[in-house]
């Protein structure tokens, strides 16, 4: 007989063992260490800019909060296995199901006694994280000392407490649930409760330990009840029309939620007495109780309240109520100033009308910024690879100590266009920043209908780089490349391309960044940090990057701004102005809220869309409180970003400047010079109004009836979106003096289109003067003013006119004399004026080419006022011609002779009979000169525009310039 003996059990090898090993330890290094470069890339940008508080404050912020989180969740559920498992009956008879269970469960018990509360730790931990904010602002919120008109407590309870606490009873409620669910299902499975022959048996240890979880958890809704008391005054009431409580609320569903708060904690305490006698039938009794109750005070009782009492008499039991919501909804919004006057605009015109508004009328602006960009770019762009935004901004500046409205824009970089050039030498170390800003007065026009330049080229020229101070290049903007990298030690020659010169292919100068721009990006270190960050190599390995290069990225204004303070809402308007020689984007940071007690929620992204701005996204769409509480500028060259607080009484304002107390400066740092081109913030004002159309009226009565609501006008070029408001220098009745303001119009609301009345019923200006005193607001900065229009008078709205302006028959036989050839219409802004007793519309018309390079330029200027319209070359004319032969004022194009477009043909003539001339006539040959000098330079012209040499369509047009006004000169004679 022989045996064999048995098989060596196979065993790991110790190699393959340390191999996995040495490979988890390798991956769990590289992530870390991806992990610690996009940290550590934060870190340098932050630091740079000077705001490491602000990541060093978010960062222990959520490490805080998932700890407590973690533990939160994690020890309670850990506590409640351990209690459950080791309290479990040590000789429980049990089934042969649970027998298998065990089986099963007992070789995974440790592991899953640990790894079950860490899993739900995470998650918790997580979650807990995100809501940093919401801890932050409780723990840091301030008192507003306006108290809610409901119970009494401070507005600051609802804006920075409520939120916290309902955050806090939501993860109790949470925390305690599972920790329900796992005991019992530890119990079950010990044989703590069993099931069987329709007996339920619980002992001892699990009746406590489940009695006491279920009391607990009641205590928490029975907390979660009463603070629902509170979150009414932020939700719905009165049947959706108001936020906050109607009678219904106020009388029967907070009252029901306060009885239902004490039950919840009577229930909670019989669950408590049962843990001790071992009795389950009081507090099942109590719970069954406890949701009838609810069903009948949360659902049945408001019922027959709103059906059988306030509904048939809605107006008088929800009066209180409705003014309640009409007070604070004024307040929240900044609209409580509001400034009404009955306006009995006059719609006649009769001569000399205009000569009390002489000083308005000299800056109505005739450039559409939204219109006159691709003539810009065609006129002042010199490279394809530079850039202006569409469209164009608006501002002012003081020129030969008058202030002069301008349309400005920034000569960006567009390296998307470098074409063959295209390479990452040339896109990260050679193009770096654009060049220059462009700065045309909004009241004037040349001769052919183009902007009057009074800051433009390459070099800069104009009242702006007259400033020996001024700093033109632009490395920070709205479209500036991803990244560059700049910087070099002195004596290196100079690699950044500073601006094009000359039209024989010449490069132009090259210039090195002098500032404090970027991170370093000088060490080898720092370098691959940025090559992780960026996924290039080129950083790591380029000659052309040095030890004291810099890197530039989050160019944006507004991403640089969101980033340092991540509390503001931002204005979606950013405008580049000149402040001390330095190129300053602006931009308006508003500080927002859903929890203002009574104030009326909207919808902010549906508040703001327009024509200019038709889908805006926010993280807070919901609001019922804004402020423009921080005022931010963003330097051009540099980065530099510098925040002022701007409102520094709003509550919000003052609970994160708590929360980073060092990261604003107060308004008294801002210079005069920053002062006079601050200007009341473009979306701040779209949300006012959108407010004012119902929130106009004084009494609950008005409110409920809706007698008088309005709607803002669609826009006269695109019905699909509202009219956009506009900024414009000029004097409301009421004023002493003109001044840069907002303005906007409003006409009856419909539900119908059709059936909508295109009349105007006000019309809202927003003061954005601020004045020019270092750190001192004007006084009468943001003032509201609303003229509503007197009922007895008819004035008819944008739509109307600019139907009237469509149809009318001498006016589109013009527009079909502009039209002939290759040539389109376009139709400017149709701005709304409060000027010679009444309300002037103004309209400029554009004319490009239907096909290929396009240049709007202006042709025509429609005028209407009252039932009167006008249509004629210069503003200044077609005033004249609509009030009787004289208008008594001078637009900004007075004296502009337009040159008549290429198309247009020459107007018919009666053949007359020779008369001798009364005046000297200019000699012939001396005219004709002139005549053939304007028609070559219109050649050139257009010859330098098809070509794209902009240097030759400067020389050309200025030839043409003078030319004409040569001709102008020998036809006077």
């Amino acid at each position: 007989m022989t045996t064999t003996s048995s098989p060596t059990p196979a065993t790991p090898s110790r190699t393959r063992r340390v191999i996995a090993i040495t490979l988890a330890v390798i991956a769990a290094l590289v992530v870390a260490f991806f992990v610690f470069a996009s940290l550590y890339a934060d870190w340098l940008w932050f630091d740079q800019l000077g705001f490491s508080e602000v990541l060093v404050t978010q960062w222990v912020a959520r490490v805080v909060m998932f700890a407590v989180g973690f533990l939160g969740m994690a020890v309670p559920v850990w506590l409640s296995i351990q209690l459950a498992y080791r309290l479990r009956p040590v000789y429980a008879r049990l089934s042969s199901q649970l027998d298998r269970y065990q089986e099963v469960v007992e070789p995974l018990r440790r592991l899953a006694m640990w790894g079950i509360p860490v899993f739900f730790g995470f998650f918790a931990g997580f979650a807990a994280s995100a809501q940093w904010e919401t801890t932050w602002l409780w723990f840091n919120g301030v008192a507003t000392k306006v108290k809610d008109p409901e119970f009494g407590l401070d507005t600051g309870f609802y804006m920075f407490a409520m939120p916290f606490w309902s955050s806090l009873v939501g993860f109790a409620s949470a925390v305690l649930l599972i920790c329900l669910l796992v005991t019992a299902l530890v119990s079950y499975l010990y044989g703590s409760v069993r099931i069987g022959q329709r007996e339920l048996r619980i002992s001892k240890s699990a009746r406590i330990q489940l009695a006491v979880i279920a009391g607990l958890y009641l205590l928490v809704q029975g907390a979660s009840l009463w603070l629902d008391r509170y979150k009414t005054l932020v939700e719905p009431g009165a049947g959706g029309r108001i936020t906050g409580p109607g009678y219904t609320e106020a009388n029967a569903i907070i009252q029901g939620q306060t009885i239902l708060a004490i039950a919840a904690v009577i229930v909670a305490i019989l669950f408590f007495v049962t843990a001790v006698i071992g009795r389950w039938r009081y507090p099942l009794i109590g719970t069954a109780l406890l949701v009838v109750s609810a069903i009948v005070l949360g659902v049945g009782y408001p019922w027959v309240v709103n059906t059988f009492q306030v509904q048939p008499n809605q107006a008088d039991y929800e009066s209180e109520y409705y003014q309640r919501n009409l007070d604070a909804t004024k307040a929240a919004f900044g609209i409580d100033g509001l400034e009404t006057t009955e306006f009995s605009a006059e719609t006649t015109a009769d001569a000399g009308q205009l000569r009390a508004d002489a000083a308005t009328t000299t800056q109505i602006r005739i450039m559409d910024p939204a219109i006159i960009g691709p003539t810009v770019r065609q006129l002042e762009q010199y490279r394809p690879y530079y850039q202006f935004r569409n469209p164009l901004d608006v501002d002012r500046y003081e020129i030969d100590g008058t202030m002069q409205d301008t349309i400005v824009s920034v000569r960006e970089l567009n390296v998307a266009q470098l074409g063959a050039g295209s390479s990452w030498v040339n896109e990260t170390l050679v193009y770096t920043h654009g060049y220059g800003m462009v700065a045309a007065a909004g009241n004037e026009r040349t001769a052919d209908g183009n902007p009057v330049f009074l800051e433009r080229g390459i070099p800069a020229t104009g009242f702006l780089s007259a400033n020996p101070d001024f700093q033109p290049r632009v490395y920070f903007g709205e479209n500036s490349p991803q990244y560059s990298i700049v910087g070099a030690p002195a004596g290196t020659d100079p690699i950044e391309l500073d601006y094009p010169s000359g039209s024989d292919g010449s490069s132009g100068p090259r210039t090195t960044f002098e500032g404090d721009g970027g991170p370093s990006v000088g060490s080898t270190f720092n370098r691959l940090i940025y090559a992780l960050k960026f996924q290039s190599e080129q950083i790591l390995f380029a000659d052309g990057v040095n030890e004291d290069s810099q890197i530039l990225y989050d160019r944006d204004p507004l991403t640089r701004i969101k980033k340092v303070a991540p509390y503001l809402e931002l204005d979606s308007d950013p405008y580049p102005t000149v402040v001390d020689g330095r190129i300053k984007w602006v931009v308006d940071g508003y500080t927002l809220s859903a929890d203002y007690p009574y104030s009326k929620t909207v919808s902010l992204s549906q508040a703001i869309a327009d024509a200019t701005n038709t889908q805006p996204r926010f993280a807070l769409d919901d609001i019922n409180y804004i402020r423009n509480s921080v005022k931010a500028t963003v330097d051009a060259y540099d980065g530099s970003v510098t925040l002022y607080a701007w409102d520094p009484e709003d509550p919000v304002l003052q609970t994160w400047q708590n929360i980073y107390p060092s990261s604003l400066e107060p308004i008294s740092e801002m210079s005069g010079d920053l002062m006079s081109h601050v200007r009341y913030p473009t979306d701040l004002f779209k949300v006012q109004r959108a407010m004012l159309q119902v929130y106009h009226v004084n009494d609950a009565q008005s409110f409920y009836e809706r007698d008088n609501a309005w709607a803002t006008p669609e826009d006269p070029q695109n019905p699909d979106v509202l009219q956009p408001p506009y900024y414009l220098t000029m004097q409301m009745p009421g004023q002493s003096a003109p001044s840069f303001s907002m303005f906007t119009t409003f006409i009856p609301s419909s539900t119908t289109g059709a059936e909508s009345r295109n009349v105007l019923m006000g019309y809202l200006a927003a003061d954005s003067n601020a004045g020019a005193e270092p750190g001192v607001k004007g006084e009468d900065y943001g003032k509201l003013r609303m003229l509503e229009i007197a009922a007895d008078t008819t004035v008819p709205g944008p739509g109307q006119v600019q139907n009237r302006f469509d149809s009318d028959p001498v006016v589109s036989q013009e527009i079909n004399v502009l039209t002939i050839g290759q040539s389109e219409v376009l139709n400017g802004n149709l701005l709304t004026l409060p000027v010679g007793g009444g309300l002037l519309y103004v309209q400029p018309v554009f004319v490009q080419a239907a096909e290929g390079t396009q240049l709007p330029q202006l042709r025509k200027v429609l005028v209407a006022f009252g039932d009167d319209i006008a249509f004629e070359d210069t503003l200044s004319e077609a005033l004249d011609a609509l009030f009787g032969g004289d208008s008594g004022a001078d637009a900004g194009d007075d004296g502009v002779t337009p040159v008549p477009d290429p198309t247009e043909p020459a107007p018919p003539t009666e053949p007359t009979e020779p008369t001798e001339p009364t005046e000297p006539t200019p000699p012939a040959d001396e005219y004709e000169a002139a005549l053939q000098e304007a028609q070559q330079a219109m050649m050139d012209r257009q010859a330098a525009l098809q070509a794209g040499d902009w240097t030759k369509y400067g020389e050309a047009d200025a030839r043409l310039t003078a030319a004409v006004e040569k001709l102008i000169a020998l036809g006077e004679q």
